[in-house]
């Protein structure tokens, strides 16, 4: 999955939520389940993201909706092979920058 976001410090919950198509409830959920989601907040409690936390979104998010892990699964999944994960999650996002690209072009002709 490509996400669209601006190049930020910091992104707030509805940007993060809108760009991966979920609601922030959603969100707040994994928060809490998964240790590496490490959000900053403010005095008022409102969520900060950082590039960091996005990059682990998109892993997560790769592991539990689009191949079908379980929470526990997924939990499991990233302490043991995280290093493994990391670099298969990385080709993959490589090879759909590139469809997309390829696409676009066979548009235009």
């Amino acid at each position: 999955m490509h996400i669209d976001l601006p190049e930020k410090r910091y992104y707030g919950i509805g940007e993060v939520a809108k760009a991966f198509g979920v609601n922030t409830s959603l969100i707040r959920f994994w928060e809490k389940e998964f240790d590496v989601l490490q959000p900053k907040k403010n005095a008022k409690g409102n969520r900060k993201f950082t590039p960091q936390d996005i990059k682990n979104l998109q892993l997560i998010y790769h592991l539990v909706k689009e191949r079908g892990f379980t929470l526990e699964g997924a939990k499991i999944h990233l302490k043991e092979e995280k290093q493994k994960v990391l670099s298969n999650f990385e080709v993959i996002q490589k090879l759909q920058k590139v469809k997309a690209e390829l696409l676009k072009i066979k548009e235009q002709l």
